[in-house]
């Protein structure tokens, strides 16, 4: 069993958060403010929630405010957070000024092999190098975990829940290989589409 946190702070938000993601939020409400509030000045995480058309999910990610952009006079924030370990969250509170719940921090049940990390590795340069005509050095791709890879990519927020709900990297970067071979596939659809379109369908010689 992982890490047991009691009266964690929760934010529900329209995104999923990856270990090793960074993204802005802007903190407006009173709740959150409070919340936000507490934890720069304690040091500490809050964990963000994926509220989807489905409900709140249970998985979710611990989040660290990584810097304060923007402060103003009213309380209202501008940060930007970043994602550490995910989380499942086994029960709700609801006697404080924010959302919280006692969570438990999830540990992976193993280790990637080489043959997966080097699959993954190579079908995310592929993706990026097509889309940016740039492709990673092998020195950039070095490190990099399925979280952190599938964290620069505009995968959808199903795409991504799935992932945080994997508790093997063999499992997550499988899955991304996955993911970005369909990636890949959509772009050079959506390429020949707009070809075609130039052309009203015609081949001209």
């Amino acid at each position: 069993m992982g890490e047991l946190r009691e009266r964690f702070p929760l934010f529900p938000l329209g995104l999923v958060l990856l270990p090793g993601e960074v993204v802005p939020l802007h903190i407006f409400e009173d709740r959150y403010k409070t919340m936000i509030g507490e934890c720069l000045e304690g040091e500490s995480e809050f964990g963000i929630l994926w509220m989807g058309d489905d409900g709140l999910q249970e998985i979710g990610c611990c989040a660290q405010v990584d810097h304060v952009l923007e402060r103003m006079e009213d309380g209202r924030m501008n940060i930007v957070v970043r994602g550490s370990r995910p989380f499942r969250l086994e029960r709700r509170i609801d006697d404080m000024d924010y959302p919280a719940g006692d969570v438990e921090v999830l540990d992976d049940d193993e280790d990637a092999g080489p043959e997966e990390t080097a699959a993954a590795r190579e079908s995310y340069a592929t993706l990026v190098e097509r889309v940016t005509d740039s492709r990673p050095e092998a020195e950039e791709l070095e490190g990099l975990s399925a979280y952190e890879m599938a964290a620069t990519i505009a995968f959808d927020l199903d795409a991504k829940q799935e992932l945080l709900g994997l508790r093997s990297e063999s499992d997550r970067l499988r899955r991304l290989s996955s993911l970005c071979a369909s990636a890949l596939e959509r772009y050079e659809q959506a390429e020949r589409a707009a070809e075609r379109a130039k052309t009203n369908g015609k081949v001209h010689t």
